[in-house]
């Protein structure tokens, strides 16, 4: 008579025919190269899983021959994370990990130029994705080359970082000039600017402001101007009609004197003779320092 198999025979087979099919179809499954979540746009990410900016680029300005930048990206894979410049857009870095929470993040946001001695020195990303107390921020800096490309991305400082990006657009000495590309309005209140300062009219903190004005109004810098509040233009108002009154009265006064004087050339009153005082004249009393005899202290 033939045993039974065991128990125990038959769960050794189902583990064993389960290892076989497992194995078999190992070979067939598919590896993914770079993570699903990677970039701003992917299709496949919901739509509160995307990067979020915290406030809108500015307009693009700067020099007419950078403005072919914008609308394009240069991407460099540095370790495991691969860093994104858009031009006039923004700085995004991505974690190259498979990890279920891998990081994403912007580093900044296209808002205003570095300028300084009449030369464009930089490109300024700010307002990026919080990093402690302070949000992360961006400084793309310009080396020429043949080509352009990003080429390295260092954090000089916590939260800071700086770009090196390559291009022909910089090779040309006057490439990064600031001065030619303003129009001809903000090019004469620069050279105002320049020529106060070299008359002594205005101090070098009063010719800073003068040139930041001009920059502001190009949209080269971002501005930093108040809108008045209807209150305060009120008392803007209010000021200027005041102050309007007291030059009126002063150049009133000034011709008053002008004339009274004119008239006394003359020998012509300027007014009414004077009233002889009426009742019986008063005596004269002379009236001494104390301790002053006057003139008895000297019989």
């Amino acid at each position: 008579m033939r045993r039974s198999s065991s128990p125990h025979g038959v769960l050794r087979l189902v583990v064993c025919a389960s290892l076989l099919v497992n194995h078999g179809f190992a070979g067939k499954m598919k590896i993914v190269e770079e993570p699903n979540t990677f970039g701003l746009n992917n299709p496949l990410l919901a739509q509160g899983s995307r990067l979020q900016p915290k406030v809108t680029p500015s307009p693009v300005a700067g020099p007419a021959h950078f403005h072919q930048l914008a609308g394009r990206c240069f991407s460099l894979t540095e370790s495991t994370y691969k860093y994104e410049f858009c031009p006039f857009h923004n700085v995004t870095q991505h974690e190259q990990s498979f990890r279920w929470n891998a990081y994403s993040g912007i580093l900044g946001i296209w808002q205003e130029w570095e300028m300084a001695n009449n030369s464009f020195t930089g490109m300024w990303m700010r307002d990026g994705d919080a990093c402690g107390t302070r949000s992360r921020e961006t400084k793309v800096v310009f080396v020429c080359s043949a080509s352009s490309r990003l080429a390295q991305v260092s954090e000089p400082s916590t939260c800071v970082y700086s770009l090196s990006f390559e291009t022909p657009l910089v090779c040309h000495p006057h490439s990064l000039l600031v001065y030619p590309t303003l129009d001809e309005k903000l090019q004469k209140e620069w050279d105002e600017a320049e020529q106060a300062r070299y008359e002594g009219l205005v101090t070098e903190q009063g010719y800073s402001h003068l040139l930041r004005d001009v920059l502001e109004d190009a949209g080269l810098l971002k501005s930093r101007k108040v809108k008045q509040q209807p209150d305060a233009a009120a008392d803007s108002q209010t000021h200027n009609s005041l102050q309007k009154c007291t030059e009126d009265f002063q150049q009133q006064r000034a011709e008053i004197e002008r004339l009274s004087a004119l008239l006394a050339q003359h020998n012509i009153p300027s007014g009414p003779e004077p009233r002889e005082p009426k009742g019986t004249p008063a005596e004269t009393v002379n009236h001494h320092l104390r301790g002053d005899a006057g003139l008895t202290g000297l019989q």
